[in-house]
This record gives structure tokens, C-alpha cells and sequence, in this order.
């Protein structure tokens, strides 16, 4: 009897064991929150602006960077590198600034600004104006050639004197004021310029009564007055205060005529914005023998009156 022979074959059991690993998605930080700032409108001969920019971040902000996008030309940024920043050498016509702001995380963000600039105007507005106050149609002016002994002033005088000289080898001086009226200037005016015109009386009653300018120390100012004054009442021992405040300064000079234009802007718009007393004249040394000798608006030739030009 045959027998079979079994043959034992291990069996290897493999367990295969499967796992779920769960990866979690963060999201980046937000971009920062930039702010330029508003847009601006400036005229020239402003050129200049300032840009004031920030920014916010929930980490914290490590940069700033502030570039041109768009523009006429290509102006200073003065600190690009900063939230605030001036910009010069703006020139007529419509830019766009852009502020970037970087974060701790690398994240960026932007914003942008306008910028106008506006021409110059051309229009000037040109006003004459004379000696009056107030309404009043008659010269507002009043001259001295006086001394605490002698006090009056003469109100209807056809000569400006700013002079020092000795009647009868007493010293006397000159002095005179002025006002002009600026009420029909429109309200808010800022003044472009306004220029004095003065001239020479061609047949002097004072000094050496043959030149309007003699002596060598003969230069004299035009200055604030900054206290009330009249045409009636004030004198000599009661003249008004004056302010050396924007006082404009007139050359000594050897000619015997000279019609003058003196520069008086800062005076005039502070009148516009202050009380308006008028404006003195006198030596800037009251020394004998020395005078610059003017036409009134009581002079008979109405060409050498007074006047002041005003722009704005």
C-alpha cells in the first residue's frame, strides 16, 4: 500500500494595516491695510506737498515705500522709505503717488494718492488807490516841519516831507503820514504787491528851496503806523506810534529831482488784516541839514499826486 507524502507549506499571513494622516491648510496673513492719505490740490508757485500715509498690519509693518505712478515730471521724494514724506519740485498738472507697505510676514499692500497742481493765475486784479479814508474824497495826509515848541501840523500842506532843517536856527523835522483807503478790496485779498508812488516837487518850499533831495544823509523810510491819528487834532507832541515791521527803506541820493516807487506789500496786507492807520515818512537819521521833499495831493499838477498800486 502506498502512502502520500503530504508536503507542509508555511503560510505567511501578511496584515496590511492603512492609515488617514489629516493635513490642516493655513491660510497666509492678510495683506496690510494701506492708507495714502487724501488727495490734494495746490496752485503754483506752491510746488511742494506732504504725503502722509500708514498702514496696518495684524503682525506688525516692517517697510514703507512711496513711488510715482503717474505725472508731469519726475519730482523729489524727499524719504520714500517713510509713512509721511515731503515731495518737491511739483510742476502743473495731475500726479499719482503710491505708498507700499510690507509686513513681518513678506506680505505687501498698496494704496494711491492724487496730487493737482494747479497753473499760476494769470488773472491779476490792479486797483489805484489815493490819499483818502473811510469813505472821505479828500487827501488824508498831514505834514510836520515841527518841533515840541511848535507843534502843528498842516493838513492841506502840497508838500511830503521827510526832512531836518532849522527855521530861524531853531531844528525842526520833518515828518509825514498818509492813509490810504482799502475798504473796496475785496474781502479776504491777499495783496501781490503794492507799490508807493512818490514825486519830487520841482519847486521846493522847504529845505534849501531850490532841491527836492539835498545833504548826505538824506535816506529815509517808509514805515507802519500802528495808532489812530487825524487830520485836526494831532500834532507834533502827540504823533501816533509806528512799527519798523516791514519798513521799507529809501537810498540816500545826490540828485537834486527823483520820482521814487517803494515797495510797501507787507504794510498794505496788513492792513487787510489788521487796523489800517496809514504810513509815515521820515529820515532814517534826523540830522540837519537833510530832505527829500514830495508832492501832496493838494499839489497843483495832478500827474505828481500820490498813489498806491495795488495787485492781487
Amino acid at each position: 500500500m502506498k502512502y502520500l507524502k503530504l508536503l507542509t507549506v508555511p503560510v505567511v499571513l501578511i496584515a496590511l494595516s492603512y492609515g488617514c494622516q489629516k493635513t490642516t491648510y493655513v491660510p497666509p496673513p492678510p495683506a496690510p491695510k494701506v492708507n495714502a492719505g487724501a488727495n490734494q490740490t495746490i496752485t503754483l508757485p506752491v510746488d511742494s506737498v506732504k504725503l502722509s500715509g500708514s498702514a496696518y498690519a495684524p503682525t506688525r509693518i516692517t517697510g514703507y515705500l512711496w513711488s510715482e505712478v503717474s505725472g508731469p515730471n519726475t519730482p523729489t521724494i524727499a524719504d520714500n522709505g517713510n509713512a509721511t514724506t515731503e515731495v518737491n519740485g511739483l510742476v502743473a498738472g495731475i500726479y499719482v503717488f503710491q505708498l507700499e507697505a510690507t509686513d513681518s510676514a513678506g506680505e505687501t499692500g498698496v494704496n494711491s494718492v492724487t496730487i493737482t497742481v494747479n497753473p499760476i493765475s494769470k488773472i491779476v486784479h490792479t486797483d489805484t488807490l489815493h490819499t483818502s479814508f473811510s469813505g472821505m474824497t479828500w487827501p488824508y495826509e498831514l505834514t510836520f516841519l515841527s518841533n515840541p515848541a511848535s507843534p502843528a501840523g498842516n493838513n492841506r500842506d502840497i508838500e511830503l516831507l521827510a526832512e531836518t532843517w532849522t527855521i530861524n536856527g531853531i531844528e525842526v523835522w520833518g515828518r509825514s503820514f498818509m492813509k490810504f483807503d482799502v475798504s473796496s478790496l475785496p474781502a479776504g485779498t491777499t495783496l501781490k504787491s503794492a507799490t508807493l508812488y512818490l514825486f519830487s516837487d520841482s519847486v521846493p518850499r522847504n529845505g534849501d528851496l531850490i532841491h527836492a533831495n539835498y545833504g548826505t544823509n538824506n535816506d529815509f523810510y517808509i514805515q507802519k503806523v500802528t495808532s489812530t491819528w487825524n487830520l485836526d487834532s494831532t500834532t507834533w507832541n502827540n504823533l501816533p506810534s509806528t512799527d519798523t515791521t516791514g519798513e521799507a527803506y529809501v537810498p540816500q541820493t545826490n540828485l537834486p529831482f527823483l520820482d521814487i516807487q517803494v515797495d510797501v506789500t507787507q504794510i498794505a496786507n496788513s492792513w487787510l488784516t489788521n487796523a489800517n492807520y496809514g504810513l509815515v515818512m521820515r529820515l532814517k537819521t534826523e540830522v540837519i541839514y537833510n530832505s527829500r521833499i514830495f508832492c501832496t495831493s493838494n499839489y497843483s499838477n495832478p500827474a505828481k499826486h500820490p498813489y498806491l498800486v495795488v495787485t492781487y
